[in-house]
C-alpha cells in the first residue's frame, strides 16, 4: 500500500473514498465534517438521515465507520467515522485507531482503491496533533495487509503546517 501526504483541502481529493470526521448524529457540522457536507451537497445528508432512520437509530458510535454517497465530490464514497474526544485522564487511543481501521475495512468492502483521511480527532476534539498522526500512520500500516487486495493508496490530507509536519514525521520512519 502506498501512503501519501497531500496537504490541503480534503474535499478536492480525487480518491475513491474520502473519510469524514463525523459526529455521532451524522448531521454534518463544523470543520472537516461541515466542509465535506457543503462540498458534497445535500445527497450526503439525505443518505445519513436514511441511515439514522434505519440501521443507525442511535447514531454512529466512536471508532465505527459507515459509507454513503459522496454527492458532488469527485470521490465515489464518503466514509463517516466518529473520533473520540481527547482526554488526559483516559487513554482513548484504541478508539482513535479503530476509526482508521474500520474506515479502511469499509472502504475495502465498498471496492475503493484509494482513500483520503483527515487528521481525525485532532481538531475540535483536542487530540494532540503529533500523537494523532502517529496513531493514524501506524494503524494504516498495521491494517494494510488486511485490505491490500482492494485499497492500494492512502492519502493523508493534513490541514496546516503543524499537521503536515506531524504526518511527515511518522511517514518518514
Amino acid at each position: 500500500m502506498d501512503i501519501v501526504i497531500r496537504p490541503g483541502d480534503i474535499t478536492q481529493e480525487a480518491t475513491d473514498a474520502i473519510v469524514n470526521a463525523a459526529n455521532s448524529g451524522l448531521r454534518g457540522g463544523g470543520g472537516v465534517d461541515g466542509a465535506i457536507h457543503r462540498a458534497g451537497g445535500p445527497a450526503i445528508l439525505e443518505e445519513c438521515r436514511r441511515l439514522r432512520e434505519t440501521t443507525l437509530p442511535d447514531g454512529l458510535s466512536a471508532g465505527q465507520a459507515v459509507a454513503t454517497t459522496a454527492g458532488k465530490l469527485s470521490a465515489r464514497w464518503v466514509i463517516h467515522t466518529v473520533g473520540p474526544v481527547y482526554a488526559k485522564t483516559e487513554d482513548r487511543s484504541e478508539t482513535l485507531a479503530s476509526c482508521y481501521r474500520e474506515s479502511l475495512r469499509v472502504a475495502a468492502e465498498a471496492g475503493a482503491h484509494s482513500v483520503a483521511f483527515p487528521a481525525i480527532s485532532a481538531g475540535i476534539y483536542g487530540w494532540p496533533m503529533d500523537d494523532a498522526a502517529r496513531i493514524a500512520v501506524q494503524t494504516v500500516q498495521d491494517t494494510a495487509a488486511e485490505v491490500a487486495e482492494t485499497v492500494e493508496t492512502v492519502v493523508f490530507v493534513p490541514f496546516g503546517d503543524e499537521a503536515e509536519q506531524a504526518f511527515g514525521k511518522w511517514t518518514d520512519t
